[in-house]
């Protein structure tokens, strides 16, 4: 029997290419037993949030179904062909209204129609997900019988067993098997979201199911880019020892004939049933030294490359998406738009265009002129200056004038990066640029950006990135590709929006705060525990109380292209108006 993975790149909501795809594969006949696995949610996208119940969505996939269902009845019958796919399966009140909301497994049953065969039980309710808020969960394992072998189904979460969680998948499957005889296969139909490590994570439970059931994993993702959450595909297929995968970031087609077991049957591992939950996700990620503080854990070459093609990848799917196809960074000479712009040009694809601009102040140096020009020159990128002395002491002069209020300190400070904002989203709109946003974790952490300001952009880059591990990317583009001037990561930080002004006299070293910051946003380490391995208590309740005063500027923060386990965005709500 020949097992193919269909690891597939659609726009949520496009239901006609997604059933078009779908016909195509019904209607390609096969030699050999086959069966074709779909993602999950396959026929509508994921994440769909409050789509599900917006009643025009679900007519136009309602009517597509059914439309789908008609043409499926119309086929001949092929018992050597198996599809099995993901979508939702919805039940009405008297008023039209949804009562329930399954996201099952259909397998499509040519002359015959839709079969809905398994619902998923596990509705992950943490971090970026919500499902609980949406769906009616199952409460029974499936196991069908096709070409020969004995297959049970899950979904995505079903693999994974939490204390959140009433009912245990696996336990359920383990049963059904006790009754019925053992099983040739397990699939999981998936819509996984992606962050750095993810696909070890899986490819270890997926092992240890097959081992634990002594019968090979096949596990279908899904490819692309939803706002700031990205799907990596890695499709795979198991048989306990081996791993045959699909391609990273992209859509591909993975076919082999279903392998043997190999091994030895183990028992799960208890412990490692919550791996994937909220209770062990978002592990502190802090390389502990003997005779120093915690730092955080440096990226390796191979995990710089990781994240080099997610960010890519997610800047892409978020530009095409949108309709975007010209791009703009406002570059200033620093560490941050300078990497911003390099990771756009790597992203660009042809016919597609790529623009910075370069805003000096008065307090601009003429290091940073130098830097500028000479990263756009070397990525042979073109660099519009537009220098804001004249505007900023116009306006300086007029709040004098009119308000009696002279502009000084912060409020000087922050309007040199409102002009700024006002004159990249000029640029804009005479262009039709998508503005990228030049902000790292580390500032929006602690506020350290002007809203309206330096703040502005359709997506984020680096959003999801500490500046420790901004550098950690430089120094691995001069090493691998060149083209990024080594002065951008040996000058200190400054915002240049005063005289002689650095980063180090507003913030603790950037070393520190990142590993004060990784501690306190995984939810893993407190203020008392973070002094207790070393940290400086003053040091740590400056952090602490900058990070808490800064809701109100993550709250209108753009999307942020998520690369960790635990990220600002979607997954990260707070409220506002706490007590501190």
């Amino acid at each position: 029997m020949q097992i193919v993975l269909h690891q597939t790149q659609h726009q949520i909501g496009d239901f006609k290419q997604i059933f078009q795809d779908l016909k195509l594969v019904i209607s390609n006949p096969v030699g050999a037993h086959q069966v074709s696995l779909f993602p999950e949610l396959y026929l509508l996208g994921y994440p769909l949030q409050d789509l599900v119940l917006q009643k025009d969505f679900i007519e136009r996939y309602l009517e597509n179904l059914n439309s789908f269902e008609e043409w499926l009845k119309s086929q001949k019958e092929n018992s050597k062909h198996t599809v099995l796919v993901g979508g939702l399966h919805y039940q009405f009140d008297e008023d039209e209204l949804p009562l329930t909301i399954e996201n099952v497994i259909y397998e499509c049953v040519p002359g015959q129609g839709l079969r809905k065969l398994y619902t998923k039980c596990l509705l992950p309710n943490y971090d970026i997900f919500d499902e609980e808020k949406y769906f009616t969960p199952g409460s029974r394992a499936a196991v069908i019988e096709r070409h020969g072998h004995r297959i049970g189904l899950l979904i995505c979460e079903d693999m994974w067993f939490s204390s959140t969680h009433d009912i245990d998948p696996i336990k359920l499957l383990d049963q059904l098997c006790g009754k019925t005889g053992a099983i040739d296969l397990i699939i999981n139909l998936s819509a996984s979201p992606y962050f750095l490590g993810k696909d070890e994570k899986r490819e270890q439970r997926a092992k240890a199911l097959a081992q634990h059931f002594g019968a090979p994993f096949a596990y279908v993702n899904r490819v692309g880019g939803e706002d700031e959450i990205l799907f990596d595909g890695q499709s795979f297929v198991t048989n306990g020892e081996k791993i045959w995968s699909a391609k990273k970031f992209e859509e591909d087609i993975l076919t082999l004939e279903k392998p043997d077991f190999e091994g030895e049957r183990k028992e799960l591992n208890p412990n490692e049933r919550i791996e994937n939950s909220w209770e062990s996700l978002f592990k502190a990620e802090l390389h502990f030294q003997k005779k120093s503080l915690p730092i955080l854990t440096p990226w390796g070459e191979e995990q710089c490359e990781e994240v080099i093609e997610a960010l890519c990848f997610g800047l892409q799917e978020y530009a095409e998406k949108c309709g975007f196809k010209k791009f703009l960074v406002a570059l200033s000479g620093g560490i941050d738009s300078g990497l911003v712009l390099y990771l756009a040009k790597l992203a660009l694809k042809p016919g597609q265009e790529l623009e910075a601009i370069y805003m000096p102040s008065q307090y601009s140096s003429s290091l940073s002129t130098q830097l500028a020009q000479e990263l756009c020159d070397n990525l042979g990128i073109p660099l519009r200056h537009f220098p804001i002395k004249f505007l900023h002491s116009t306006i300086g002069q007029e709040f004098s004038r009119q308000i009696n209020s002279p502009l000084t300190g912060l409020a000087d400070e922050n309007i040199q990066s409102r002009l700024r904002g006002a004159i990249l989203y000029g640029r804009s709109n005479q262009t039709g640029a998508m503005v990228i946003n030049t902000s790292n974790k580390s500032e929006l952490a602690v506020g350290y950006s002007t809203l309206y300001g330096d703040s502005v952009g359709a997506v984020s880059l680096l959003g999801d990135l500490y500046k420790s591990q901004v550098y950690d990317l430089a120094r691995h583009l001069v090493k691998t590709r060149g083209g990024l001037p080594m002065a951008y990561i040996e000058r200190p930080p400054s915002a240049e929006l005063r005289e002689n002004q650095q980063d180090s006299q507003s913030l603790p070293p950037y070393e520190k705060l990142d590993a004060i910051l990784e501690g306190l946003l995984s939810y893993r380490l407190s203020q008392k525990k973070l002094q207790g391995i070393g940290f400086n208590g003053d040091e740590v309740a400056k952090v602490y109380g900058l990070y808490t005063k800064s809701e109100y500027k993550r709250n209108q923060f753009c999307p942020i292209i998520k690369v960790k386990a635990k990220s600002f965005g979607f997954g990260y709500r707070m409220p506002i108006t706490k007590k501190s």
